[in-house]
């Protein structure tokens, strides 16, 4: 593995395979995925319902299992469980016991992280500080919007200060100012050293935080696009998007 690369992915493949009255029916998850991330980077994943951006961040994470090649992170394997304290991840719809408090729901998150007691009060402090819930701590889950909840998903991902974090759809059914704040928030987290890998149906959002973005179409990573190419002469992100899903026959255009 290159010592600047957290994460890569060579000739990656996941076939979900399920038997019913003995047939057995293959479904293409992902196939021949090979990319690498930097340390420090911003890299997303785009591409429509269905393209595999979800499988990739499940097999990052050791959720699910490749059924060939190979997957390492920070030089070891996903399934080691060393990473699992080195990865913070936020699914697309965070879930929380709806009578528990922000506060509540941390130290929860802290002490299955392993964090020690004695550190937890004061990491807690420090992830509302970040997400700016500090003044909404001890509300109940049921009181928050989508927007605060998906703050508070941030706050346990980063809770016990992980270099890499791993994004599943962070933006989706955000208003207007719950999408501000959180590219806001990633930017941040960034700047303070963080790596961020992350899946997204918002191409403006990923144009405005990405280094680099990776575009799935049908289980496969069609093409790798370095921000300068959207900021350049080859047009925005949005365009070289479109035309590469319809040139790999990922929609039809009438």
């Amino acid at each position: 593995m290159n010592s600047e690369n957290i994460l890569e992915l060579d000739k990656t493949a996941k076939i979900y395979r399920r038997s019913h009255l003995g047939k057995t029916k293959e479904t293409r998850g992902a196939l021949d995925i090979t990319f690498s991330i930097q340390k420090g980077e911003v890299f997303g994943l785009l591409g429509l319902n269905g393209a595999g951006k979800t499988t990739i961040i499940k097999l990052v994470l050791g959720l699910i299992f490749p059924t060939s090649g190979r997957i390492q992170v920070m030089g070891k394997s996903p399934e080691d469980p060393l990473n699992k304290k080195q990865i913070g991840y936020l699914p697309e719809v965070p879930y929380f016991y709806k009578f528990l408090t922000a506060r509540e729901v941390l130290s929860f998150y802290g002490r299955i992280s392993g964090l020690p007691s004695h550190a937890l009060p004061n990491r807690i402090e420090d992830a509302l500080r970040i997400v700016r819930m500090q003044d909404h701590s001890n509300r109940p889950m049921r009181e928050y919007s989508k927007g605060m909840l998906q703050r508070i998903g941030l706050a346990q991902a980063i809770l016990h200060d992980p270099p890499l974090m791993l994004f599943d759809e962070p933006v989706t059914g955000l208003d207007p100012m719950g999408l501000k704040e959180m590219r806001d928030l990633l930017v941040s987290l960034n700047k303070n050293g963080k790596t961020i890998f992350f899946s997204s149906h918002s191409i403006s959002e990923a144009e405005k935080v990405c280094h680099r973005v990776g575009i799935m179409v049908k289980g496969r990573l069609e093409k790798i696009v370095s921000k300068n190419e959207w900021e350049g002469q080859t047009g925005s992100l949005e365009k070289i998007f479109v035309d590469t899903i319809t040139s790999k026959g990922g929609i039809s255009v009438g």
